[in-house]
C-alpha cells in the first residue's frame, strides 16, 4: 500500500487545521478505544473525538444497525420530515432517558453540531422572554458561530469573529477568583442592585464541567444556588451538555447529581452514538413557542444518526453502564491524584469529574509536552484551558480495565520522560 504523502495536507488544506498537527500521522482504522495509522502503529484513544465518541469507535451493534439501514435504502436525508428512525429515536429517548429522570422536555433537532444547538437555545430564550442579554461565565466554551462565540470566554477564539460580540455579560464561574469567594454573591449583587448596569437577562448559559476551558467543575451547591437565583429573577437556565453530557461525567446528563432541571439543554457530540453529526435542543414544553420553520437547517434530522443514537440508548436501559463509568472514574481519579502527589515537579492538581478529567500544571508548557510525548508512545490525548495548561483524559466510556490501565501507564511514562525522572514510583 502506498503511503500518504503528509505534504498533501500542508499544500492543500487550510492553515486552520489543528488536530492533525498534534497527531502527525495518517490514521486508517479505529475500533473501540484503539486507532491505527497506515504504518500499523497502534494507539490507545484517550481523546474520543473530543467527546463525540463516548461509546468508542465503530460499536458493533450501532454499525450493524446502520449498515442494515443503508443496505435497505433507508432514507438518508429528509430535513424534518417524519421518518421511522426519527419516531424510534424520539420514543426511545422519552422512555429510556427522560421519563426515568422525571424530565419533561420537548425535543428539537437543529443543525447537527454543538454550536447549532447553542444558537437555537439562545434564540429561543430571547424569544420566550423578550429580553436580549445572556449571562455567560468565564472560561466557558459554547461554539464557533457568532451567537455561540459571544458566550464563549476564550480570547483567541473570540478574536476570530472579526466583529464585536454583543448582548452578553460575562460573570465569574465557580472558583474563578479563588476558593474562598462565592462568585454567585457577585452575580446576585449585579442582578439586584439598580446601579449595577446589568439588566435582567433572558438566560444564563453554562457547562457544569468546562471542557475546553480547563476541566473546571462547578460544585453541586453552586449549581443549586444558581438555579435558585434564576428562578427568583425569572431567568432561563441553559445547560450546555454538548461535551459533558451522555455519560461523560458519570450520569447521562451532567446536571443530574445537582438535582436541578434546566429550562433548556443542549446536546450534540456523543448523542449520535457513532460519531455521526447530530444535535438536540431540549426545552420545557411551555417554551415551545417556535413558528413552523422559524429555526431550521438543511441537515436537521440526520436519519443515519437517528439509527445509531437509538441503538446507543440501549446502554442506558439499566444502571449497569452508569455504574461501570463511575468505577472507571474512581480508578482514573485515584491514579491522577497519586501521580500529582508522587511527581511534585508537575506542580499540578486534578480537575474535572467522571471520565472528563485531567491534571492542571503550573509549569508553563508542561501539559503540551506530556500530550506530545504520550502520542509518541501510543496514547492520544489533548490539552485544555486558556493556556493549554491541562492535559485531559477522555477515554471511551466503554474502555476495558486492561486498556485503561495500559493507557495510564503510558501517561505516567510520558510524565517521567518530560520531567527527566528515570524510574516509575506510583506502583
Amino acid at each position: 500500500m502506498n503511503k500518504t504523502n503528509m505534504t498533501i495536507f500542508e499544500d492543500l488544506e487550510s492553515e486552520v487545521r489543528s488536530y492533525c498537527r498534534a497527531f502527525p500521522t495518517v490514521f486508517t482504522k479505529a475500533k473501540g478505544w484503539k486507532m491505527w495509522d497506515e504504518e500499523g502503529n497502534e494507539y490507545i484513544d484517550f481523546f474520543s473525538g473530543a467527546g463525540a465518541l463516548n461509546y468508542g469507535h465503530n460499536d458493533d451493534k450501532m454499525k450493524q444497525a446502520l449498515v442494515g439501514y443503508i443496505m435497505e435504502d433507508g432514507v438518508t436525508h429528509s430535513l424534518d420530515m417524519a421518518t421511522k428512525p426519527k419516531a424510534e429515536f424520539l420514543t426511545a429517548f422519552q422512555e429510556i432517558i427522560l421519563k426515568p429522570r422525571k424530565l419533561d422536555y420537548k425535543v428539537m433537532f437543529p443543525g447537527p453540531t454543538g454550536t447549532n444547538t447553542v444558537e437555537a437555545a439562545l434564540k429561543l430564550a430571547r424569544k420566550a422572554t423578550g429580553r436580549t442579554d445572556i449571562i455567560s461565565f468565564t472560561n466557558g466554551f459554547h461554539g464557533m458561530t457568532i451567537g455561540s462565540l459571544a458566550v464563549t470566554g476564550n480570547a483567541f477564539k473570540r478574536k476570530g469573529a472579526g466583529i464585536p460580540l454583543t448582548n452578553v455579560v460575562t460573570m465569574p464561574y465557580d472558583n474563578f477568583v479563588n476558593e474562598g469567594l462565592d462568585s454567585l454573591d457577585y452575580l446576585e449583587q449585579f442582578l439586584t442592585e439598580g446601579g449595577s448596569g446589568v439588566d435582567i437577562p433572558a438566560a444564563v448559559i453554562l457547562e457544569t464541567v468546562q471542557g475546553e476551558g480547563g476541566l473546571n467543575a462547578a460544585r453541586t451547591e453552586w449549581l443549586q444556588r444558581l438555579d435558585r437565583i434564576c428562578k427568583t429573577h425569572d431567568i432561563l437556565m441553559i445547560i450546555d451538555d454538548v461535551q459533558a453530557g451522555v455519560g461523560r461525567t458519570g450520569t447521562f446528563f451532567s446536571f443530574e447529581e445537582a438535582g436541578i432541571k434546566p429550562d433548556i439543554v443542549c446536546l450534540s457530540k456523543s448523542i449520535g452514538g457513532y460519531g455521526t453529526p447530530f444535535a438536540l435542543t431540549l426545552f420545557k414544553p411551555e417554551l415551545d413557542l417556535w413558528e413552523p420553520g422559524e429555526h431550521n437547517g438543511t441537515f436537521r434530522g440526520n436519519n443515519h444518526a437517528f439509527v445509531t443514537a437509538t441503538v446507543a440508548l440501549d446502554y442506558w436501559k439499566d444502571t449497569t453502564f452508569e455504574q461501570s463509568i463511575k468505577a472507571k472514574s474512581g480508578t482514573v481519579h485515584a491514579f491522577l491524584t497519586k501521580l500529582v502527589d508522587t511527581y511534585s515537579e508537575i506542580q499540578g492538581h486534578v480537575k474535572g469529574r467522571g471520565l472528563m478529567i485531567g491534571i492542571e500544571s503550573q509549569v508553563e508548557g508542561l501539559a503540551s509536552k506530556v500530550a506530545q510525548e504520550a502520542f509518541t508512545r501510543g496514547l492520544i490525548m489533548e490539552t485544555a484551558g486558556a493556556n493549554d495548561e491541562v492535559f485531559k483524559l477522555f477515554p471511551a466510556l466503554t474502555i476495558d480495565e486492561g486498556a485503561l490501565e495500559k493507557g495510564l501507564t503510558i501517561l505516567e511514562d510520558s510524565v517521567r520522560a518530560v520531567l527527566g525522572v528515570k524510574e516509575a514510583v506510583t506502583n
